[in-house]
């Protein structure tokens, strides 16, 4: 603490990221990362780009992604704005977007940025609880302004049907719907089908996920053109190049070569079902995820417990000390690998 700090760092509740451990041979399953490499080609664009040019500035709109983004979800450029991260892409929306009379909504057990954000940005909001086995609820989005929420939803993996989202927009037609859609590419249905109907609704996606791009920070949002004109209005206030060549490259040729990346994500997703499947065997309780994790908490065991457990074996989970999900464990999916490991450990463990 400083006596120098601003009024609003005094109040401040920092986001916490999942822990980045140095442990030899570590089995790493507690930050959601794709448990394969980059494509091959998105790696040789990054080392091309590597080059006398980087001397120069990239382009501040960063039209070659947007234009890539936009060919592969038969949109405009003019509806796709890019960021570094989907995390900056989303706290310009909190501040462009967000920020109204009413309370911002979204879910009591959801992506922790967002009260962050909230708190950095000055913005009211309210959450709206998780049913009682934690689904969204459409229904239960009353009273406040805009709405947003990750879907599937984090920590949980529930997905939201595309139509439950779609009576959103129809019941509030003068309320911005964000849906985040960081781990979508795992099982979901994009909302991105549903923009060239609702100019209310704005989507948000990264190449950290599905793309094996985690250590690039390349994120986007997509939707109508006077909603991504609010954002470049923000993002050109903050910083003008939030990209730079490398990232851009590496970012359009990823977009390119979509043969590589239906083929991780189908691996990732018989990893989760096969990981699933043994956990109920050991007596676990698991939520239906379709994310590139899986929620999980066994009734004879405690979770904190479970976690010093297997960490002792150098895998780690992410535990959340959170009312209500305070028992559950989330376990990114690794390679076959890395799961059998968990499973084996969790195995030793209970035994």
């Amino acid at each position: 603490m400083s006596r120098f700090w601003s009024p609003v760092v005094h109040t401040l509740t920092p986001y916490t990221p999942g822990e980045q451990p140095k442990i030899t041979n570590l089995i790493k399953l507690n930050t959601n990362e794709n448990p394969y490499g980059p494509s091959p080609k998105a790696i040789a664009a990054m080392q091309a780009a590597v080059a006398d040019t980087l001397r120069l500035y990239p382009d501040p709109n960063g039209d070659v992604l947007k234009d890539a983004i936009a060919h592969y979800h038969g949109l405009s450029r003019q509806q796709v704005f890019v960021g570094n991260s989907s995390d900056e892409v989303l706290a310009h929306t909190f501040q462009a977007l967000l920020k109204h009379e009413r309370p911002l909504l979204f879910p009591d057990i959801t992506y922790s940025f967002y009260p962050v954000y909230c708190g950095l940005y000055g913005i009211d909001f309210r959450t709206v609880p998780l049913t009682a086995d934690f689904c969204i609820d459409p229904a239960d989005y009353t009273g406040g302004g805009a709405i947003i929420f990750p879907n599937p939803n984090a920590p949980t993996g529930i997905l939201l049907p595309l139509a439950q989202i779609e009576a959103l927009l129809q019941r509030y037609p003068d309320q911005v719907l964000v849906v985040d859609e960081a781990y979508v590419d795992f099982g979901g249905e994009s909302a991105i089908r549903l923009l060239a109907r609702y100019d209310n609704l704005l989507v948000v996606q990264t190449l950290s996920k599905s793309r094996s791009l985690a250590g690039l920070r390349v994120g986007f949002a997509v939707g109508h053109p006077d909603l991504i004109a609010g954002l470049e209005r923000v993002k050109n206030s903050f910083n003008s190049y939030p990209l730079d060549r490398v990232a851009l490259a590496g970012a359009v040729a990823a977009f390119e070569d979509e043969g590589y990346f239906a083929q991780t994500c189908a691996a990732i997703n018989a990893s989760r079902d096969t990981l699933t499947t043994q956990l109920h065997e050991l007596g676990f309780e698991v939520l239906p995820s379709s994310a590139n994790f899986v929620f999980a908490r066994h009734p004879g065991h405690d979770a904190a417990t479970l976690a010093a457990a297997l960490r002792e074996r150098a895998i780690i989970v992410r535990h959340f000390k959170q009312a209500r999900i305070e028992q559950f464990l989330r376990i990114s999916i690794g390679t076959p690998e890395e799961c059998a490991a968990l499973v084996s450990a969790l195995r030793e463990i209970l035994a």
